[in-house]
């Protein structure tokens, strides 16, 4: 009995080796397919409303992809161009920085600032090209989104065909209980990213504005960074909050703007991570702080920070699927709080 245990247990870690390293390899398809996946459940709940109001349904989908398809393409435009603002804007970032420096050097003699070449320490100009190495493969994601989309009008066309097949190749009673199961995954997960999404969405607006009405620069690019990050819990908030506010150090003369811009993005935050999204989801989805933390590092392996914006959604999706399967249901509830 104890050597079947040891060899279920050594296969099982072959398979998720063997899976994660196939996920790795083949990124450049996988990671559109999922992405694929996810604008499915977002999309899906329009879709039935169009074809419920007499749409043809070839029409919905081509509606529906082509409006997506602009959208992240002039997003992702704007952000590629305001990337490449940011990044040219670093140096004389560095400059204000060096002049700080110079600054408390003199009101502080008797500390030995000569041990450290601040100036060599911290070079932005190098940071400024390391974002524009960044904005490189961000753009060429925005380039390959035709891939997603032919992902996204096959599996949009499959929808609603999985019950007939299902009636076909199983008993009444086994086709019942396999299309609740199948309505109640779609359902929940369409509930879970809708409201992710939103609460994201409306995150970064907040976010926005502030830094807009405290006329910080790039701004827009500020909120728009903390909409994805914020699909990464506490982490993504974290670093959402940090660059505002460093970039505030640097452009006003004194520090009352990024401490204000601090106390306020962090209330926001607070707000929409701690009250107004747990409100919105229930409780019912609460999933392992452990989970969470495993996911993050397994997906960034795998992905990078794409991966790491991507892991929590489709951890979720896994734990709503276990939680529905009953034979699964030990794993839903060992990814539960």
């Amino acid at each position: 009995m104890n050597g079947n245990k040891v060899a279920t247990t050594s296969l099982v870690i072959i398979v998720v080796f063997l899976f994660g390293l196939l996920l790795k390899v083949a990124k450049p398809v996988f990671f559109p397919f999922f992405l694929a996946v996810l604008l499915y459940f977002l999309m899906s709940p329009v879709l039935d409303f169009l074809t419920r109001h007499k749409v043809p349904k070839a029409a919905s989908i081509l509606f529906l992809v082509i409006g997506t398809f602009f959208l992240f393409y002039l997003l992702g435009s704007l952000f590629y161009s305001s990337g490449k603002s940011f990044a040219s804007e670093l140096p004389n970032y560095g400059q204000r920085l060096e002049s700080i420096i110079n600054s408390v050097q003199m009101k502080m003699p008797q500390l030995k600032w000569e041990d450290i070449d601040w100036t060599k320490q911290l070079d932005l100009g190098k940071v400024g090209g390391f974002v524009l190495s960044s904005l490189g493969p961000f753009f060429s994601f925005i380039a390959n989104l035709f891939l997603i989309f032919i992902f996204l009008i096959f599996i949009l066309s499959g929808r609603g065909r999985v019950k007939n097949k299902i009636n076909n190749y199983l008993s009444k009673g086994k086709a019942e209980r396999a299309i609740d199961i199948i309505g109640n995954i779609d359902s929940q997960i369409q509930r879970y990213l809708a409201i992710k999404t939103l609460v994201s969405f409306f995150t970064g607006i907040f976010a926005g504005i502030v830094l807009l009405l405290w006329g910080l620069e790039f701004a827009i690019v500020f909120a728009f960074l903390t909409f994805i990050l914020n699909y990464i819990p506490n982490i993504g908030s974290f670093i959402a909050t940090v660059f505002p506010v460093a970039i505030a150090i640097f452009q006003y003369d004194t520090i009352w703007p990024a401490v204000w811009i601090l106390v306020i993005l962090t209330t926001i935050h607070q707000l929409m991570g701690n009250i107004v999204e747990p409100r919105l989801m229930g409780h019912g989805l609460g999933l392992s702080p452990l989970v969470i933390l495993f996911s993050l590092f397994f997906w960034g392996w795998l992905w990078g920070i794409p991966g790491m914006i991507l892991a929590v959604p489709m951890t979720a999706m896994v734990k709503i699927v276990c939680s529905n399967v009953p034979e699964l249901g030990i794993v839903a509830a060992l990814m539960s709080k």
